[in-house]
């Protein structure tokens, strides 16, 4: 996998880049795993590499979002949604909320997205993971304060989250001090 493909992300440009590149290659992840395009949540993440990146990142999404009075405040809505075509057989998607992650030296990705299933498919996925049934590398997210799976790709530079619909709007607030803001 390219170390930091994106970083440093000086503008807009190269940040609307990066969004396109994750959402085709999430959707790319979650179509091995489950052999269908799932449902998108329009939460995406930006995973900063450097201190400098995140400040000026979050500079740039001062300007694309509405602002917030919350501390623990995640996710941000976007002031115009973001929309990224059909790419092929990937469907097209509205991306309402944005997140910038702080610097973290294990995290070399890109960033993630959160996609759901109904609340009763869910469950039984998780269940039939948790007993042993093979996803391609689908796994159980090990944070004790979310209900995820985890698509996680060691040849890939992005990371998928499969929850519920109620759970992808819970986590755009901060959940616990597992979180980095």
């Amino acid at each position: 996998m390219p170390k930091f493909r994106f970083s440093r992300i000086k503008d807009e440009s190269t940040l609307f880049e990066a969004i396109k590149y994750l959402h085709i290659e999430c959707n790319k992840l979650c179509f091995e795993a489950f052999g269908r395009y799932l449902q998108n949540a329009g939460n995406i993440g930006i995973f900063c590499h450097f201190e400098e990146e995140f400040t000026k990142l979050i500079e740039i999404r001062n300007q694309l979002t509405i602002p917030s009075t919350n501390p623990d405040q995640k996710y941000f809505t976007l002031i115009q949604p973001i929309l990224i075509e059909q790419t092929d057989n990937i469907p097209a998607t509205e991306y309402k909320y944005l997140y910038v992650r702080k610097p973290k030296s294990d995290s070399p990705q890109v960033g993630d997205i959160d996609f759901y299933f109904e609340d009763e498919e869910f469950e039984l996925i998780k269940q039939s993971i948790l007993a042993g049934k093979v996803y391609k590398n689908a796994r159980i997210y090990d944070r004790p304060d979310l209900n995820m799976i985890e698509i996680l790709d060691p040849n890939s530079d992005v990371l998928p989250y499969i929850s519920t619909r109620s759970e992808t709007e819970r986590v755009r607030v901060k959940q616990s001090d597992l979180t980095d803001l």
